[in-house]
């Protein structure tokens, strides 16, 4: 296929950015959307022009570093697959490709279509987790039953990848999503639930503090989400942030 890539450059943050054309042929259907961009540095380095900056890691849709925003679309025109996971078989010879970093105040641009994306873990930082005893007295976490319907409804919330699509795909920028998954995994859980109150507020409001906009129900996070994480786990959160409120 010939294609014609319409790639945002910028140098950094601070910098302005803009769309620069680059026309690639000889791609393969069955190359992935970074083998296609892998390809395009290689031209560019050769004819000793500055690669394209991307942001990426395992290529196995597990990482969620492969960021991109393609024809206005997280991660493409696929449906649950990450960027790395996309082929070139979803575009036509001929086509025109725009390819742009994930555009929200609270994923800076680090170079070209990399983005910041710390942010998601500093809402992680602030309450993802649980306190466990592991010294002495310990408890097998097998021995503890747990209802099926919760358990696979923590592990649903658990497969979310924190790419950012969520936020990228949201008009207003909203880590709901995300923020959302990362409560619900321990919330359905009996080991989540001693420092459950303390969790849900620090995580929603270290959210507000990385300037994400707030949730209007749109739901083209859930559309765009390469794992499918369902809206009612925003549902949950807020269900669990009343709770909490409410006994503070």
């Amino acid at each position: 296929m010939n294609l014609t890539l319409k790639i945002w450059r910028q140098k950094d943050a601070q910098s302005q950015g803009k769309i620069v054309d680059y026309p690639i042929s000889g791609v393969e259907g069955d190359m992935s959307f970074l083998e296609m961009l892998d390809v395009l540095n290689e031209e560019l380095i050769t004819k000793g022009e500055e690669p394209v900056v991307f942001d990426h890691d395992c290529r196995e849709g597990i990482c969620g570093a492969c960021s991109l925003q393609i024809n206005g679309e997280p991660h493409g025109p696929d449906r649950l697959v990450t960027t790395c996971q996309l082929h070139m078989r979803k575009f036509n010879d001929g086509d025109t490709i725009y390819i742009e970093p994930f555009r929200a105040k609270a994923f800076p641009v680090v170079k070209d279509l990399m983005v910041d994306r710390s942010a998601f873990d500093r809402i992680q930082h602030a309450g993802g987790y649980i306190s466990v005893n592991t010294s002495g007295n310990t408890i097998d976490a097998n021995a503890i039953p747990v209802n099926k319907d919760d358990a696979d409804d923590a592990f649903a919330a658990a497969t979310c990848i924190g790419c950012g699509a969520c936020v990228a795909a949201c008009k207003n920028a909203s880590a709901m999503l995300f923020t959302s998954a990362k409560v619900s995994q321990f919330a359905l859980l009996p080991q989540g639930q001693v420092e459950a109150t303390d969790r849900v507020l620090a995580m929603v409001n270290q959210m507000d503090e990385e300037g994400f906009g707030n949730c209007t129900n749109t739901g083209a996070c859930e559309i765009e989400c390469p794992k499918g994480i369902s809206l009612e786990n925003i549902a949950r959160m807020n269900r669990e942030y009343l709770k909490a409120s409410l006994k503070g």
